[in-house]
């Protein structure tokens, strides 16, 4: 191939080196270069070219026709193939009527553009046609997102701009300037196609480009777009720090279990030993904020974006919300505080939940008229062996009435299932009968541990309860001559 034998220009060179500080591409590596036709694209494919042998990579091309110019994207997705074929490279493209979708979903016209070109390049990686995808974001591209997200109001996470690597997406170019990437194109006379949609200043983006940016250069800063690129840079360090530290502290902090995470108030405050102090808190309440972010992460079932009030309006929760008192959050989270404790746990969408709901509905009826009866209970993972024992001459096998029922007082069927609103009991010890919603609020059970809560009934009377003393009307007394004793098992 003509590359093999080309020299290796001054930008090839700073490319190579570029790659090799961010550990972007590895020997093997099958990359798929996201040519949209345009300049920036077009030369971080000849780029590739210059370097696919001394870093020992696969190079194919990939490109995405929005359908959002009619002729025009055609033309692009024809000029991008022939290009391919021109190198003898692979061509993987894909289509889509973009504006048809954003309509259809009332979505912004370009997030939709972005998500479906950004879903394609996941199927080419997760169908193993590509290890890595590089696209041709540039050092403008950087500080056009950094002012972005400066005026729509951002934190640190924002200011980090476009990362250089996300997955399988490596982003080659960012400390490289569009009008670089020009001049290295025409000194090797190739052509690229223009899309005239940059330049329509009614989008945010293009404003930026053609009307914001030239005027911080000509009027405040000429090297605007290098001290954009360095803050991103610096930022995107100190997010991974504080990623880091805020991971570890809700790993040691925080307990997991069944999609829900606990955590108690005194530690989403104080989640350091020595935040004693009320100066102290107030240098931890950043941490504090970084935790509350992690956490929802780790439950939201699904896409939804959590902005400085809704974190806000979380700590104000642990900070003097009532036992009881929830929110909901974007993604789907439910945050509720439970005593000292906060629970965050995802709700599925309404189609979704009443499947769970579904899936925690059970009943096995039980025959357990002699020995030992074993039932499991897939749903909730676990098994309830019944095991029916002499009394009292057996009675030492317990050292407590209130967790053996009386065999000859218990009417068919026999029902072990799931707990139902309106089900009412009376433990030993109390004197009255009450709902069993109220018992498990007095023993804290919140409302998600409490879905398949295990039960059992008798002629349709309930007289057991996991967790509680069985119904006082069938517990074993002195007059009992044969038990029955219910233990959980592990499956």
């Amino acid at each position: 191939m003509k590359e093999k034998n080309a020299k290796r220009s001054s930008l090839g060179q700073r490319l190579l080196t570029y790659l090799q500080k961010n550990g972007m591409l590895r020997p093997g590596d099958r990359v798929g270069v996201a040519v949209s036709g345009g300049a920036d694209s077009v030369a971080l494919l000849l780029l590739l070219l210059e370097l696919r042998e001394k870093v020992g990579i696969v190079l194919s091309v990939v490109h995405f026709n929005h359908k959002l110019r009619g002729k025009a994207s055609d033309a692009d997705e024809k000029f991008v193939k022939k290009l391919a074929a021109k190198h003898g490279l692979e061509f993987h493209c894909s289509s889509l009527h973009v504006a048809k979708k954003a309509k259809k979903e009332r979505a912004n016209l370009e997030d939709a553009a972005r998500r479906a070109r950004y879903d394609y390049f996941r199927f080419l990686a997760e169908s193993g046609a590509c290890t890595r995808l590089a696209v041709a974001h540039t050092a403008d591209d950087q500080a056009e997102t950094v002012l972005a997200h400066l005026l729509r109001g951002t934190g640190i996470t924002g200011l980090g701009g476009i990362h250089p690597v996300a997955g399988p997406v490596v982003r080659p170019l960012l400390d490289v300037r569009r009008s670089e990437l020009r001049v290295y194109l025409r000194s090797r006379k190739q052509t690229w196609r223009e899309d005239h949609t940059n330049r329509d200043t009614r989008r945010m983006r293009a404003r930026l480009r053609k009307k914001l940016l030239p005027l911080l250069v000509k009027q405040f800063q000429p090297e605007i777009v290098s001290h954009l690129v360095t803050l991103a840079n610096l930022a995107r360090e100190d997010e991974a720090f504080w990623d880091a530290i805020t991971e570890e502290r809700v790993r040691h902090l925080a307990q997991k279990s069944d999609g829900r995470v606990q955590i108690a108030v005194k530690d989403l405050f104080k989640p350091w030993k020595e935040a004693e102090t009320t100066e102290r808190q107030e240098e931890t309440r950043a941490l504090s904020k970084r935790m509350v972010r992690q956490i929802v992460k780790e439950v939201k079932p699904r896409a939804g974006q959590l902005g400085a009030l809704h974190v806000e309006a979380v700590l104000e929760l642990a900070r003097s919300g009532q036992s009881g008192s929830a929110l909901s959050l974007p993604g789907g989270v439910h945050v509720r505080r439970e005593r000292e404790t906060l629970t965050f746990c995802g709700i599925a969408p309404a189609g979704e939940e009443a499947d769970r709901d579904a899936a925690c509905k059970y009943e096995y009826r039980i025959d357990a008229a002699n020995g030992t009866r074993l039932v499991r209970v897939p749903e909730l993972g676990c098994a309830f062996r019944f095991r029916v024992i002499d009394w009292p001459p057996k009675r030492g096998e317990t050292s407590d009435m209130g967790t053996v029922l009386d065999r000859q007082r218990l009417r068919a069927p026999l029902v072990l299932r799931n707990w139902r609103p309106g089900d009412r009991l009376r433990p030993v010890g109390h004197r009255n009968a009450h709902k069993l919603k109220r018992l498990l609020n007095e023993k804290h059970i919140n409302r998600w541990e409490r879905d398949g809560w295990p039960v059992l009934t008798s002629g349709g009377v309930l007289v057991w309860a996991r967790g509680f003393h069985v119904a006082a009307e069938f517990a074993a007394d002195e007059r009992t001559r044969s038990g029955m004793v219910i233990a959980e098992e592990k499956l």
